[in-house]
């Protein structure tokens, strides 16, 4: 029994004639014929009636029919699928985040994502650097968005974008009265940062701009957990442009007018990863980022 058997039955059922279904099918009528009788040969039963002006199923060709339709329709429905999964039209995305993506330019990226991929299901973590990398390695998350500080030697990245640094403090703090900062103003406050045993890059960026010295107060929290203290008055803290959009309670941002002020996002994920899905989405948000020129 062979796919094309199948397909030679059910194009003379409804033609009502080999000739005329070995045209619809473009082979030759003897083929067609002689295929018919082979597979009747196999199944011990005489599926059409042979007549001068074509043919006719038989009471057996009828039971057999609906079956031989079912069958190719759940070939078509293979092919369909294999077509789409194949080019990355549908699937699943797992993609793991440093920081929660919210404001721009991150939401408009993922919004083109969706409107050209409707189909392709996203799923969000929320992780710190060391939780990703493991993630990655592990193949648990497809691809990830992590700020380019974090990011480990052999990560295979491509840069997305960049994002104006600045400090979060709590309402009618004195510096809430200057229109920008500079890191010596912040040098002296209480920082509130992120951060845990098996991680400190949050701790470490802030010194990187304002050096030795400076107070932290490491919290294993959440980002809004963080905004949450600084707008209860336990400190204050930096932000990206995007996470200045979110208001809080009690929270005010003010810019900080140093060239060094920004941080970079960057794309990662297993160049092993065989999935079309994903490579559909790491080749759009790289290309989409290059062609706005946000990096």
């Amino acid at each position: 029994m062979d796919i094309r058997d199948l397909m030679y039955l059910e194009a003379s059922a409804a033609a009502g004639n080999f000739t005329r279904a070995a045209k619809s099918l473009q082979i030759n009528t003897s083929t067609i014929s002689r295929r018919v009788g082979r597979f009747e040969d196999e199944l011990g039963l005489a599926l059409f009636e042979r007549r001068h002006g074509g043919v006719r199923l038989t009471s057996g060709g009828k039971a057999v029919l609906p079956h031989i339709r079912r069958a190719l329709a759940e070939l078509d429905a293979i092919r369909h699928a294999g077509d789409q999964n194949g080019t990355g039209t549908v699937g699943d995305v797992r993609l793991a985040v440093r920081m929660p993506p919210i404001g721009e330019p991150l939401c408009s990226l993922l919004l083109g994502w969706r409107e050209k991929h409707p189909e392709v299901v996203l799923t969000v973590a929320e992780m710190n650097e060391w939780e990703i990398q493991t993630a990655i390695q592990e193949r648990r998350v497809d691809v990830a968005l992590m700020t380019s500080h974090t990011l480990w030697p052999s990560a295979v990245t491509a840069p997305l974008y960049r994002e104006r640094v600045v400090a979060a403090m709590p309402h009618g703090h004195p510096l809430s009265n200057q229109e920008a900062l500079d890191w010596e103003s912040l040098r002296k406050e209480m920082f509130l940062v992120q951060g845990w045993d098996t991680s400190q890059s949050a701790r470490e960026f802030y010194a990187s701009f304002m050096g030795s010295g400076v107070r932290f107060h490491t919290h294993a929290a959440s980002k809004q957990c963080v905004f949450a203290l600084v707008g209860a008055g336990f400190g204050i803290t930096l932000a990206t442009r995007s996470q200045s959009e979110v208001v809080f309670p009690g929270v005010v941002y003010r810019p900080i007018r140093e060239e060094n002020a920004w941080l970079g996002v960057e794309l990662v994920w297993c160049p092993d990863a065989e999935d079309p899905a994903v490579g559909r989405f790491v080749a759009f948000m790289r290309d989409e980022a290059r062609s706005r020129r946000l990096f």
